[in-house]
C-alpha cells in the first residue's frame, strides 16, 4: 500500500501477471478475512521464513519450510492493498502506516534467519538487510516529497522478483554441493572466511547499493533544479 495521491512506480518483471493473480485472488477471498490480516499473515510468513532457514543448520532440506514461509509472505504482504482496493474499503494512511511499520520488522526477522542459516553468515545477511531498509526508507522519502511511491527500482525487480529469486537459491542450495565451498581467510585472528553463498550475498548487496546510488543520484540532479539555491539578499 502507498499513498492513494501518489503515483505508483511498478515496472518489474512479473507485474502484469501478478497484478491478474492478487485480482482474481482477492474476489474469492472469504468476508470474514479483512486487509489487517493479510498483513499480519505477510508478518507470519516471514516468521516461518526465518525459523526454515534456522532449522536448516540442522537439515538443509528445512530450507523448503523458508521457502514456503516466502509465499506466505507473498500472499499476505502482497495481497492486503489489492483486498482493499478490490472491496473498495482504503484507508490510505492507516493503511501506510500498518503495512510498512509491519514490512521493516518482516525484513528484520527474514535477515536473521538467513543469517542463522549455514547459507549465509551473519554480517552479510546484515548487510543485505541495510541495503534493503535503505530502499524502502529512499522510497518513503519520494513519497513525501515527489508524491512517487516506487515499487520497483533496477529496471525490473521488486520484492516479488526478490522473494523468487531467494527461492530459486534455496532450492540450489539444498541439491548442490555448493555450500561447502568454502575460501578461508583469517585476519588478525578475525576469520573472514567465506562460502560461495556469501560471495552471491555481498554481490546483491553491491547490485542494491548500486540501484539507490543510481536513483538518488538522479533525482537530486532532478530535485536541485526544481529547488534551486536562493540568492543572497
Amino acid at each position: 500500500m502507498g499513498k492513494e495521491k501518489s503515483e505508483r512506480i511498478q515496472t518489474s518483471i512479473l507485474n502484469r501477471l501478478e497484478k491478474k493473480a492478487l485480482v482474481w485472488l482477492a474476489n474469492r477471498q472469504p468476508k470474514w478475512m479483512t486487509s489487517d490480516m493479510l498483513t499480519y499473515i505477510g508478518v507470519l510468513g516471514a516468521v516461518i521464513c526465518a525459523a526454515g532457514f534456522a532449522l536448516s543448520r540442522c537439515n538443509i532440506l528445512w530450507l523448503w519450510l523458508s521457502s514456503f514461509g516466502l509465499v506466505v509472505n507473498w500472499y499476505g504482504d502482497s495481497l492486503d492493498g489489492t483486498l482493499a482496493r478490490v472491496r473498495n474499503m482504503q484507508r490510505p494512511t492507516y493503511g501506510f502506516f500498518i503495512d510498512h511499520s509491519l514490512d521493516a520488522i518482516t525484513i528484520c526477522i527474514m535477515c536473521i534467519g538467513a543469517g542463522l542459516s549455514p547459507v549465509f553468515r551473519m554480517d552479510i545477511a546484515m548487510l543485505l538487510l541495510v541495503g534493503y531498509l535503505v530502499l524502502s526508507i529512499y522510497t518513503y522519502i519520494c513519497t513525501i516529497i515527489k508524491d512517487e511511491f516506487r515499487l520497483t527500482y533496477g529496471g525490473g525487480f521488486g520484492p516479488t522478483e526478490l522473494r523468487l529469486i531467494i527461492i530459486i537459491l534455496n532450492t540450489i542450495v539444498m541439491y548442490t554441493p555448493w555450500i561447502e565451498i568454502y575460501i578461508p581467510c583469517n585476519l588478525y585472528g578475525f576469520d573472514l572466511g567465506v562460502g560461495v553463498y556469501d560471495i552471491v550475498g555481498f554481490a546483491f548487496s553491491v547490485i542494491i547499493f548500486t540501484m539507490w546510488f543510481q536513483q538518488f543520484y538522479k533525482d537530486r540532479k532532478m530535485l536541485a533544479k526544481k529547488d534551486p539555491v536562493k540568492k543572497a539578499n
